[in-house]
């Protein structure tokens, strides 16, 4: 079995260039299941891996369930439900979980996104069943406990199952959202000020357009109407809930080719007539589904680096995050 360091919530800040992502530990392969057994995932030890330093936690044991327990389940209402033992339902543990995961839920302060187990009744994102008293689930499904704590105290924080990372898009979105997490942490949350905010904007200008025009507009007037007297945590807190936001739905090929032809606008005068309708050419074979996102932006990042100005070279939407990913090839 594949290894790789891990930390557990307690550790310090991340090591090297890598991004601090929490995940499950069982998707590390760390025995920690009720049986014993665990859950490695081949997607998150292999190329993620050289790019995210894993922050290991399993909420089940850390509530002192132990190694091998009884299953859990989530039961009653769905709005509000409890979690048992499957085989004797009279053993209510929730509030035994609760506080085990709120004395730990702070150390998630400095992960730039998290990585969950699916169908858990502690860590699955959505679809986990609740159990009625006759022992047939509920119509209505919720999310596990822990998930409900992480994303109450961190509502901006990117999240996502394991295996919903298997989608090309749905990889692509999170992966997205955990460097854009981690960029902002880094340029404006570290050193907060009105400049460097307004440059982050700038920078991820045709990121925002490709997933959300009009939060894009929005969020520039929010920027716009802040003095310089505007209380910049509250403007920033303000701003990245609805930047997070912005970013959580997948952009679809109609917007990626609306921002390819914008960013090609800044090169019209650097390129005679031809060239650009064969770069019109290969957006349009893009929007018709014939290549991937990485063909015509292979294209015009090249002619950005030769000719584009330093505002376009700038723009994250060229490279948001490292191209060895290859993400773009499957878009």
């Amino acid at each position: 079995m594949k290894t790789i360091a891990t930390r557990n919530l307690d550790a310090s800040p991340q090591g090297g260039d890598k991004i601090p992502v929490g995940i499950s530990a069982c998707l590390l392969g760390k025995p920690v299941r009720y049986n014993g057994g665990h859950s490695q995932s081949r997607l998150c030890l292999g190329e993620l891996s050289r790019h995210f330093d894993y922050r290991a936690f399993c909420p089940e044991l850390e509530a002192g369930f132990g190694v091998p327990r009884p299953t859990l389940r989530l039961t009653g209402d769905p709005s509000d439900p409890r979690m048992v033992f499957s085989n004797d339902a009279s053993k209510d543990v929730t509030d035994r979980f609760k506080t085990a995961v709120a004395d730990k839920i702070e150390g998630l302060a400095g992960l730039d996104g998290y990585i969950l187990m699916k169908n858990s009744p502690s860590c699955g994102l959505e679809r986990i069943k609740v159990y009625r008293d006759n022992g047939y689930p509920h119509t209505e499904r919720t999310q596990g406990l822990f998930t409900a704590a992480l994303r109450q105290r961190f509502p901006d924080l990117p999240v996502e199952e394991e295996g919903r990372l298997n989608d090309a898009r749905l990889r692509e979105n999170f992966i997205l959202r955990v460097f854009a997490h981690h960029h902002f942490r880094r340029v404006v949350e570290d050193a907060p000020s009105l400049g460097r905010l307004m440059g982050f904007h700038r920078d991820y200008k045709y990121i925002l357009m490709a997933h959300n025009q009009q939060e894009y507009r929005a969020l520039g007037r929010l920027l716009a109407q802040a003095g310089k007297e505007a209380d910049i945590g509250t403007l920033q807190a303000a701003y990245k809930k609805r930047f997070m936001a912005a970013l959580a739905k997948p952009a679809t090929r109609r917007s990626h080719c609306n921002v390819l032809l914008h960013i090609l606008g800044y090169l019209k005068r650097a390129l005679d007539g031809a060239t650009r309708r064969d770069i019109m050419g290969v957006i349009e074979q893009y929007r018709r589904g014939e290549v991937n996102l990485a063909t015509p932006l292979t294209l015009i990042s090249h002619y950005v680096r030769r000719c584009g100005s330093d505002y376009i070279q700038a723009q994250r939407y060229l490279e948001p995050y490292p191209a060895p990913l290859g993400l773009r090839n499957q878009l």
